[in-house]
């Protein structure tokens, strides 16, 4: 239906309006009178506004940059690598767990055992890592000077 329209300016100024919810249609009505002269204006003016709203998405191939740090605990570890995950939309369940797995130095307790179990769901193989990060804290507890 826009596509109709869309030589019109000023008619596909106002429907853009009508699409605005909220803050975004209240900024709407804060522009100056005849400040905006077509279509193109609004949408650079929109544009530079609400640009930075924008979340860049993520893509799966993101998590092999995560990586186990030598003085992070396996906890710290687990949370930022699922706050990383999160930011990405369907997410294989196999790359999250292979590039989990891969972000652990090959010489982690963990890595072994990940390593033999081929056929885990998703939410087995994190319960399988939290428990773990459970196992790593209270190691790193005992090892702390008092």
């Amino acid at each position: 239906m826009i596509v109709v329209y869309w030589n019109n300016d000023a008619l596909m100024c106002k429907i853009f309006a009508t699409t605005l919810q909220d803050e975004a249609q209240d900024w709407f009505h804060t522009l100056p009178p005849r400040s905006i002269r077509s279509f193109e204006d609004l949408y650079l003016v929109f544009t530079k506004e609400y640009s930075s709203y924008c979340s860049i998405k993520k893509k799966p191939n993101h998590l092999f940059n995560v990586k186990n740090n030598p003085k992070e605990s396996l906890h710290d570890y687990v949370k930022r690598f699922k706050a990383k995950k999160a930011k990405i939309v369907k997410c294989d369940d196999l790359i999250a767990s292979a590039t989990f797995q891969k972000g652990l130095p090959a010489d982690h307790p963990l890595f072994r055992k990940l390593i033999m179990k081929e056929d885990l769901t998703l939410a087995d193989f994190f319960a399988m890592v939290e428990k773990h990060a459970f196992w790593d804290k209270a190691r790193r507890a005992d090892k702390a000077p008092e």
